[in-house]
């Protein structure tokens, strides 16, 4: 729901994420980045949410510089030049070497963690690397 609103914006910010917080209670927190240096009031209730969005350490990025240009299949070193993303790591492996392969099923979403965007991948079929979270995923125990 959060990622159909934000994409709904016009003009679209530059830097878009969402972050679960947990003041004043559990809710997702968007954190808009324009083109401009405005600055908005937020009511009192919801300043400790924007407190934590504001601290850059946690988030999930759905626009970001260059998310147009991640389609198809391209290099590690390729989404690193065409992108604001500054990693890519392999789940549980560490750093993605520059020349590998990643199909990015049209649908890349990196972690914004302690000021740099991250995308995490996993290996798939024909050496190639996905991005870790899909367009679609699965329900935890969807077949219960």
């Amino acid at each position: 729901m959060a990622d159909h609103w934000i994409r709904s914006l016009s003009p679209a910010p530059l830097l878009a994420c969402t972050h679960l917080v947990q003041e004043p209670f559990r809710h997702v927190a968007i954190s808009l980045t324009g083109p401009s240096d405005g600055t908005f009031q937020t009511s009192a209730e919801l300043r400790p949410a924007a407190a934590a969005a504001l601290t850059g350490k946690f988030g999930r990025a759905v626009i970001f510089p260059g998310v147009d240009q991640l389609v198809g299949t391209l290099t590690v070193g390729e989404i690193l030049s065409l992108s604001a993303i500054d990693k890519v790591e392999v789940l549980g492996s560490g750093a993605a070497d520059e020349s590998q392969r990643l199909d990015t099923c049209d649908f890349v979403r990196p972690q914004f963690r302690f000021g740099e965007l991250v995308l995490t991948t996993t290996p798939a079929a024909g050496g190639l690397l996905v991005p870790f979270e899909t367009r679609y995923p699965t329900p935890c125990c969807a077949d219960h």
